[in-house]
């Protein structure tokens, strides 16, 4: 799940970064006025604001379901070692049983003889 992550990060990271060079360069290739050229960076920013928004809000939805699924896990495996916690505790109190059952008899014939 950690290298799944990693590689989402990368594949995010080098999205911003290729399209910040692809903006660069198409500003620097293509001849515009300076407004068109502001306009055309304050509406590239936006868009970069606002996918840089979209996908903190994936990053996050994806981090708060792993949470959910690992308190899952972590709930049914404690209930899982409770109930085998009391398995071995019923199984060793009939042993115990048994012994003490073993111990009172062996104890009986041996004083009546």
């Amino acid at each position: 799940m950690s290298d799944s992550n990693a590689d989402y990060g990368a594949f995010v990271a080098g999205f911003l970064i290729g399209g910040l060079v692809g903006a660069a360069t198409a500003l620097l290739m293509a001849p515009q006025s300076g407004e068109e050229t502001r306009a055309y960076i304050r509406d590239r920013s936006i868009e970069l604001r606002d996918k840089a928004y979209e996908t903190a809000d994936q990053a996050r939805a994806r981090a708060e379901e792993a949470l959910e699924d690992a308190r899952e896990r972590a709930d049914a495996a404690i209930q899982e070692t409770r109930i085998r916690a009391e398995e071995l505790t019923k199984m060793a109190r009939r042993q115990a049983e048994e012994e003490a059952d073993e111990v009172m008899i062996d104890d009986s014939s041996a004083a009546a003889e």
